[in-house]
């Protein structure tokens, strides 16, 4: 099963991540963000606390994205 292994915050709402099989980009979260769900996320503090949850990424308060998602809109390096 694929996986994030790495993920990174960066600027305008977009993470860095890389795959356990290597492939790499970013993904940008912005258009996520318009629901409810993720809307804690406009706080750069709060989406600067990204990290490694389960096999995709999540934040403290239970947001969530899975890697199939992630690859889905990534741009790859």
């Amino acid at each position: 099963m694929k996986k994030v292994v790495s993920v990174t915050p960066l600027k305008d709402k977009k993470v860095a991540v890389v795959f356990s099989d290597g492939v790499s980009g970013v993904f940008d979260v912005a258009p996520y963000i318009r629901s409810d769900f993720f809307k804690r996320l406009e706080d750069d503090a709060y989406f600067r606390q990204v990290r490694l949850f389960f096999t995709g990424i999540g934040w403290p308060d239970g947001q969530d994205l899975g890697p199939d998602t992630i690859e889905a809109d990534l741009q790859r390096d």
